[in-house]
């Protein structure tokens, strides 16, 4: 009887200690941003990789967290065309967008690493080092929708 009632609290005590871990990475550490605030504020290298243009966003919607650089994703609607953007702006060799909360719906890792890969969509360096070893990278859509996240830069792999 005493291993069964040992074997139950250590299956309680995991089911527990799983139940905090997923709350903490989905849900615990994530705060919205306002859109009106400094953080909500997205801007695009230009190509002399000296000066940044802040970029009309409508519809904002934002997430990051203190925990990690590599939390941050926002997506929201411009009226930027990628033509314009392609002559303006650095192009992003090896964008990877990184997989958000699934709370946070507008952004979808999965489907805009595909389109990136396909070309229905073109990255542009937002700042780079906005942390060390991070970079901000935008996603753009001929559509005008557009989506931001943060992700190691080469300098962060040496």
């Amino acid at each position: 009887m005493n291993g069964k009632l040992i074997g139950g609290g250590i299956v309680v005590i995991a089911l527990v200690f799983g139940a905090v871990v997923y709350y903490s990475q989905e849900y615990g550490y994530y705060d919205e941003i306002a859109p009106g605030s400094d953080a909500a504020k997205v801007s695009l290298m230009e190509l002399d990789g000296t000066t940044q243009d802040q970029l009309q966003a409508e519809g904002y919607k934002g997430i990051d967290a203190d925990s990690s650089p590599l939390r941050y994703r926002a997506c929201f609607d411009t009226d930027l065309s990628i033509a314009t953007a392609t002559e303006t702006y650095a192009v992003y060799d090896r964008p990877t967008p990184l997989i958000g909360p699934k709370w946070f719906d507008c952004y979808d890792a999965k489907t805009i690493g595909a389109d990136l890969e396909a070309g229905r969509a073109v990255a542009f360096l937002s700042q780079h080092n906005i942390h060390p070893g991070v970079d901000r990278v935008v996603a753009l859509y001929p559509d005008g929708r557009a989506y931001v996240w943060h992700q190691l830069n080469d300098e962060a792999e040496k």
